[in-house]
């Protein structure tokens, strides 16, 4: 109960503080008794709604009523966003002038913003962006030369509308990209393995030549969700990986493959989550592979980037990992060809490729779905394509 104190503790201060100064800022512009009572009814509403959102306990609700609260949660975001632009920028108008017709460039700011937020939330989720990336290695395998990697990541099933076509959208997607080899990298449901039943006819589509694999997330053990006994909860889990072998794909909990090539081989090694707080930890790369510095060319899959660091550079010769967990915030704004984004101050690699002086490399996939809140503010969802090269 602590963190939805300290959030309403919190919220109460800042959103308090926007209203007071947009009531002022309504006093200052002579503004109709009328106008300043509805802002204060519709401003209490809004604080009503916030309440409901956080208070509502949410590991003890189906999963629908959690969309709906996400929903409930984003809409307070939005109004709240709108009205510090309006307070901001009457604030500025109010040095020069007193007349309330200067309140209307601040009204056009603020209502644009909520525009925004709304494609944000109705376009934005559904435009996919496939990221073409090419990486040179001097120990790659000559048969595995252009070889292509599809990576996908973090779909979140339960945060859709029951059967959205947009998963048939993106099998479609992820298929025309003709790669040898598809990979998720976790995260496939919110909370439970039901989430993702009306729709394994349609990821049962994805194919690829050397195959589909998958690992879970930090989302895809249930420990977001209240059990009778931790037998039920295993039980979903199990429900979970069930459902995805019974779509053709190959999940590597703590595990590795071998994927052949004419006379040359690599290892595709995957790992449960990596569980740094306050999830909690899965992984076990030391027994997914017998010899983690052997001269075989490995691809890791592991959820959490931060286990690159943790466990892979300089400890290991695992040539290329591949995660997704960060959803790059959902938050993220090109600024003069640069992209930033809040995730900056939760993760050192958020999003995109990163690496050990060119002998190891990461690359961290910013997801298809969402979770918390149902947007994507100039992050739309990523299909990956990897292409390997042997180094000349």
């Amino acid at each position: 109960m602590r963190l939805p104190l300290i959030m309403i503790a919190v919220a109460s201060i800042v959103c308090g503080a926007i209203d007071f100064g947009i009531y002022k800022s309504l006093v200052h512009f002579k503004c109709g008794n009328s106008t300043k009572r509805g802002y204060c009814v519709f401003s209490v509403i809004v604080w009503v709604i916030f309440l409901l959102a956080i208070l509502v306990p949410k590991k003890d609700i189906g999963n629908d009523s959690l969309v709906v609260i996400m929903w409930m949660l984003f809409s307070v975001l939005s109004i709240y966003v709108a009205k510090l632009l309006f307070l901001l920028f009457s604030l500025i108008c109010s040095i020069f002038v007193k007349s309330k017709n200067c309140l209307i460039a601040p009204c056009i700011i603020a209502l644009s913003s909520l525009g925004l937020l709304l494609y944000s939330s109705a376009v934005t989720p559904y435009q996919i962006n496939v990221s073409n990336i090419d990486i040179e290695f001097d120990n790659l395998p000559k048969a595995f030369d252009n070889y292509k990697i599809v990576q996908f990541s973090d779909l979140h099933l339960g945060s859709y509308i029951s059967g959205s076509t947009f998963i048939d959208e993106l099998v479609d997607s992820i298929n025309a990209q003709n790669a040898n080899i598809t990979v998720f990298t976790g995260d496939i449901v919110n909370r439970q393995s039901n989430e993702m039943a009306v729709y394994t006819e349609c990821l049962k589509k994805l194919c690829s030549p050397d195959g589909v694999f998958s690992v879970l997330g930090n989302h895809d053990y249930g420990d977001y969700m209240h059990w009778e006994s931790e037998g039920m909860k295993k039980l979903d889990v199990e429900s979970l990986v069930s459902m995805q072998q019974r779509m053709n794909w190959t999940i590597l909990n703590n595990s590795h493959t071998i994927i052949r090539n004419g006379n040359d081989s690599l290892a595709l090694i995957g790992v449960e989550n990596w569980g740094d707080p306050p999830f909690k930890m899965y992984a076990d790369l030391s027994s997914s592979y017998p010899n983690l510095n052997d001269s075989t060319f490995k691809i890791l899959l592991s959820h959490n980037p931060a286990h690159w660091d943790a466990e892979i550079i300089d400890k290991t010769n695992i040539a290329l990992t591949l995660s997704g967990h960060t959803h790059a915030m959902q938050c993220a704004f090109n600024i003069f060809g640069k992209y930033i984004s809040p995730a900056v101050f939760r993760y050192s690699r958020w999003s995109g490729l990163y690496t050990n002086q060119e002998k190891q490399y990461l690359y961290v996939n910013s997801g298809i779905g969402e979770v918390a809140i149902p947007a994507r503010i100039g992050v739309k969802p990523e299909i990956t394509v990897i292409t390997l090269h042997c180094k000349e």
